[in-house]
């Protein structure tokens, strides 16, 4: 079976889905179901949705299947969906950090798929280390021994995604706190989350003019000794993220990383389990 990846890359995303829950017609989740489904009329979109991601897990592993893979196997079933929040795509100085796990302290996981090369990751470490003191590199079990002999006297943690889609720890990540810098987590935080941080610690805020609130919010922010604001703000995060929708722990596996981040509320979950529960319509 030949694959269409550029097709394929677009199956599991919110736009997708925004189609799919407000019955809308979306041509990529048909053209995906007519290229590799056999006898798609006779299932519901709930088979027809696991057949496609066990098609990709199986011969097109893209970030979305590391992505989800991750978020099921660390935050679902090793600590919990409820405490422990999970953050994507998160602008670190020149780099975006794939997915980051936050519970009493926090982890930065950089995905490398079997698509993908190492030619950025030492400047990606390097940014991350700037805002996080845990980082972890997943990849493939063809990429570990390379991997593994270049991150030998490095702090980094090493995941492989094995061939049976489990996560295998290969390397334990060791805490490195000596690159934290203030510019850099300041800049990840929204301007509540830094204003909460400021009255937690100085009981107030700057009085100043609006034009000068960010700069001088800054300025009291990095007179904070770094590791507590490190701890300051891994609580603000920590806040963005936690679901709490009980129809959460509903969800199909494969589409666990999705809807976590889509914020669904109730309705769109009963929206999606009527979505999941009806014929494919062609």
């Amino acid at each position: 079976m030949r694959l269409n990846n550029f097709i394929l890359n677009r199956v599991f995303t919110q736009n997708t889905f925004a189609d799919l829950l407000t019955g809308q017609f979306n041509s990529t989740y048909c053209e995906v179901i007519k290229r590799y489904i056999e006898d798609s009329e006779v299932k519901s979109n709930r088979i027809l949705i696991n057949e496609i991601y066990r098609i990709m897990a199986r011969s097109y592993r893209n970030e979305y299947v590391y992505k989800n893979t991750l978020l099921n196997k660390l935050l679902i079933a090793k600590h919990s969906w409820k405490t422990t929040t999970a953050l994507t795509e998160i602008p670190i100085r020149k780099s975006i950090a794939d997915f980051v796990l936050i519970n009493g302290k926090a982890v930065v996981y950089e995905i490398k798929t079997e698509l993908d090369g190492f030619y950025r990751l030492e400047c990606q470490l390097s940014d991350y280390y700037k805002a996080f003191d845990r980082v972890c590199v997943v990849t493939c079990e063809g990429k570990y021994d390379k991997l593994e002999g270049w991150l030998k006297n490095y702090p980094v943690g090493i995941y492989i995604l094995t061939k049976r889609n489990g996560l295998s720890l290969r390397k334990e990540p060791v805490r490195d706190n000596s690159r934290l810098d203030p510019n850099v987590m300041f800049k990840i935080l929204r301007k509540k989350e830094f204003e909460n941080i400021l009255e937690s610690h100085y009981g107030e805020l700057p009085a100043v003019s609006q034009v000068n609130h960010y700069n001088q919010c800054y300025k009291l922010f990095k007179n904070i000794n770094v590791e507590l604001s490190y701890q300051y703000m891994l609580k603000e995060l920590k806040n963005r993220g936690t679901v709490q929708i009980e129809e959460y722990k509903n969800i199909p596996y494969e589409l666990k990383f999705l809807a976590y981040f889509a914020k669904y509320k109730k309705s769109d979950y009963q929206q999606l389990n009527v979505f999941l529960n009806n014929k494919f319509g062609g």
